[in-house]
């Protein structure tokens, strides 16, 4: 493997964080907070360290990448953004450690939305900015924006763009992949755009807007009030996330084709019907535990219902309410779905719907089976007939993600948190959903976990929004064998 190839590579994506960290920095001086300081040093850190590692490990010549060396860029660049993006927040003083600040930072690029912020309206603007910020740039993904601005990328790209972006039958919309990651990434800011225009016509300043804006279509859901978007008050706001978070949720080939003008696309997609079927149920299911068992009025209930089903099944984590204090139906339908999550090619994390219905498809294909032992019942998705390596890969990685999620449960457990803090919180890192239930839930946060819990639930944001194979595969002694 290009090993030397591979650290000049995550120096250079080094280089585009710090100077990501710009914008923040801006956004402090507009608002004249000291903080402008601790982006412009982090940014220098990020910048120097970045050419450092691209100058010391430059190739000679440049090699042609493999998918190794893609995943392992892939997996040190994601790490590296996450340990670096959380140095701001060190330096600005709104966190008190560094396992605190690298918490938050990889929270924000996995799009998890888990914070440590007791008081999130007590921090700075620069640094909301920055939270939100980072949840845009991992929503679609920085190694996807760097296929599609930087030409170093375009030789192996379709490597990064399969190892960043791992789902059963990662898209590709034009011949070259750098094509393919500039059309996704014009459609993500669109329709970011138009998310900023309908908030601010619902009375939510500039600031607030954008910041909600790159949280919802990132599926990320760090907000800039304490209360999330309960901290609005206002039914129209609430719509308008939970219209954008569903957006979000579906896969981005799709608003592609919508934008070519063909929004038959939507329907035509077996996935898309399928996720839409499970939002609708579950909305209707809670939203009538809430009319009948909450007392809660018709359009409240529905409201708090869609939102909600919304927030969890795209994997956002934003909040109108705690929804743990719910009766036990709703949370019965709700907690379900942190298996779920939203459609492949999405910018929403959990194991996908794509996977949950191939693998409700096969369950009926073999049942079938059993009933006619000679029957021919292959598994098809949109018409098409599934490979059976996507089956093997799809078992394989509900495996690993079910191991994944439980050994993090049992550990969070051996450092004295309750079993439903443990495990809520494992489920919620691991499919980057951020709130989970208890201490964790909507109305908590993450700060009083021990240092070394905050470390396995960052790594485990990482394993999630990577989805297991790009990150486990780097701990097999084979992957660094010629």
């Amino acid at each position: 493997m290009t090993f030397t190839y591979t650290i000049a590579v995550v120096g250079q994506l080094s280089v585009g964080i710090g100077l990501a960290m710009l914008l923040p920095m801006a956004v402090s001086l507009i608002h004249d907070e000291a903080a402008w300081r601790a982006f412009l040093l982090s940014a220098l850190v990020a910048v120097a360290l970045g050419l450092g590692l691209y100058w010391i490990f430059r190739p000679a010549q440049k090699p042609i990448l493999n998918h190794r060396a893609g995943v392992a860029i892939v997996a040190l660049g994601w790490l590296a953004a996450g340990l670096l993006g959380g140095l701001p927040l060190l330096l600005s003083g709104d966190f008190t450690s560094f396992t605190d600040a690298a918490f938050e930072s990889i929270s924000g690029f996995t799009t998890t939305g888990a914070s440590v912020l007791t008081s999130v309206e007590d921090a700075g603007k620069g640094v909301l900015f920055w939270r939100a910020l980072t949840h845009w740039l991992g929503g679609m993904g920085f190694i996807v924006l760097s296929i599609a601005i930087l030409p170093f990328l375009g030789v192996g790209g379709m490597q990064l763009y399969k190892a960043e972006a791992p789902s059963p039958t990662p898209d590709r919309l034009a011949p070259r992949i750098r094509d393919t990651a500039s059309a996704l990434w014009k459609v993500y800011l669109i329709l970011t755009a138009l998310e900023v225009v309908l908030l601010l016509a619902g009375g939510m300043d500039w600031f607030d807007s954008v910041c909600h804006a790159m949280a919802t279509m990132a599926t990320g859901g760090f907000s800039t009030k304490n209360a999330s978007m309960g901290g609005f008050d206002s039914a129209y706001l609430q719509w308008v996330v939970t219209v954008f978070m569903v957006l979000a949720g579906v896969n981005f080939t799709l608003h592609f084709m919508l934008f070519r003008g063909k929004p038959r696309a939507y329907p035509r997609d077996e996935e898309w019907r399928f996720y839409m079927i499970v939002y609708g149920l579950v909305t209707l299911g809670v939203g009538m535990g809430l009319w009948i068992a909450a007392g809660a009025g018709f359009e409240e209930g529905l409201r708090a219902a869609a939102f909600q089903v919304a927030t969890v099944l795209t994997t956002t984590g934003f909040a109108t309410t705690d929804y743990s204090l719910w009766p036990a139906f709703c949370l019965a339908l709700i907690i379900p779905l942190m298996f779920v999550g939203g459609s492949a090619g999405s910018t929403g994390g959990g194991p996908k719907c794509m996977r949950v219905w191939v693998i409700f498809k096969q369950t009926y294909s073999e049942l079938l089976r059993l009933v006619h032992p000679r029957v021919v019942a292959p598994v098809k998705l949109s018409g098409r007939s599934v490979e059976p390596e996507v089956l093997a890969s799809v078992w394989g990685f509900l495996g690993l993600y079910l191991a994944t999620f439980i050994l993090v449960g049992v550990a969070l457990s051996a450092m004295g948190l309750g079993i439903t803090d443990s495990f809520s919180a494992s489920i919620a890192c691991l499919g980057n959903i951020g709130p989970g239930l208890g201490s964790v839930g909507p109305a908590g946060n993450y700060a009083h976990l021990p240092a070394l819990g905050k470390w396995v639930l960052s790594v485990a944001m990482i394993v999630g929004r990577l989805e297991i194979y790009t990150v486990l595969v780097l701990l097999l002694p084979e992957f660094w064998r010629n």
